[in-house]
């Protein structure tokens, strides 16, 4: 995600240099760590594929930047915005821009828990804690992100990340410090809580892992598809966007089988993905909504087109955050 902000869309942004075809390149990252990426071609079915451009936009938010982890809170949507260092919120009743707070590189995802609005950064190698009431930092927690395209979740009285090296931190609340270290195997970088574990995409090893949040014990290692990143919950289910190949994983939260394998082709880095309305929703450059159905675990709906990248559901919307057109956009789950 944060790495994502400063890459557009691989398909359509491609550079000429000496002869070369070179895409952009992530922050930090050097060329030949991310050569040109295969064109995503996004789901053949018939019946299945839309434009961006019959997307109907219940309000859509200009913010300075790159837009793109968002979090729900109990009355606002809160975005990140990684090329401005601001967080900033999106007041639900009012469809206006709330408070802009200053954090260096916002990365890795937000959280909401104990009245608070949790932002790792990877500038400062830490977590900053925002009260939501006043826009302001509380707290700076010493925690330094494994990946800037990782995540922070919170549960079981605690937030939870993932530091360097692979390592699951639980931050405790009232102490604003760092109380228990789970290692983890290398590039598990992705954390989410539900139903009384946190699950961990692993990355490097084309797993998805099952934590105790009290012992620290990893439960079980279940194979999902190639390099999964990013991770929602939701109809009895864990989901996994998987980069390597552009499929949805899901995996029966009880057992751990994996009931299905979606294909998306929406392969590539960046992307995230996220429940409501009972569906689930997934985005990345080029197809900036895919809308999977948990009764089939099929597509049922792709738009393609320009923005997208990050995209959560909340207060009866999809909120799509479109980090190279520097916007978000509200949207009713019903798009025809």
């Amino acid at each position: 995600m944060s790495s994502r902000n400063y890459m557009m869309s691989l398909a359509s942004q491609v550079f000429l240099v000496g002869g070369l075809a070179l895409a952009p390149v992530a922050r930090g990252q050097g060329p030949a760590a991310h050569p040109v990426e295969t064109p995503r071609k996004g789901v053949a079915t018939p019946g299945v594929s839309r434009s961006m451009s019959a997307i109907e936009k219940q309000a859509e938010f200009k913010i300075a930047g790159s837009p793109d982890w968002s979090v729900v809170t109990k009355d606002s949507v809160w975005v990140t915005t990684g090329r401005a260092d601001h967080v900033v919120q999106m007041v639900e009743a009012t469809n206006k821009i709330g408070f802009i707070v200053d954090v260096a590189r916002p990365c890795s995802g937000l959280a909401d828990g104990f009245g608070s609005v949790w932002s790792p950064s990877c500038k400062d190698h830490a977590v900053m804690r925002i009260n939501p009431r006043t826009g302001k930092i509380i707290a700076k927690i010493a925690a330094d992100p494994a990946n800037s395209e990782g995540g922070i979740t919170v549960g079981d009285g605690a937030v939870w990340i993932v530091t360097k090296p692979s390592t699951l931190v639980k931050i405790d609340p009232e102490t604003n410090a760092v109380v228990k270290s789970i290692p983890l195997p290398s590039e598990s970088e992705n954390p989410m809580f539900s139903d009384g574990f946190i699950w961990v995409s692993s990355y490097g090893h084309d797993q998805l892992l099952k934590v105790d949040p009290a012992s620290g014990t990893v439960l079980a290692t279940i194979a999902v598809g190639p390099k999964p990143r990013f991770l929602t919950a939701g109809a009895g289910s864990i989901w996994t966007l998987n980069q390597g190949d552009g499929t949805v994983s899901r995996v029966d939260a009880k057992t751990g089988n994996v009931l299905a394998t979606i294909v998306c082709e929406i392969q590539g880095r960046g992307g995230e993905i996220s429940f409501g309305d009972g569906f689930v929703w997934a985005t990345m450059f080029d197809f900036p909504l895919t809308k999977i159905d948990p009764v089939t675990s099929k597509v049922a709906a792709q738009w393609a087109g320009p923005g997208g990248d990050g995209i959560r559901f909340g207060f009866h919307s999809v909120w799509l955050s479109n980090g190279a057109m520097g916007s978000v956009w509200r949207l009713s789950p019903d798009q025809k």
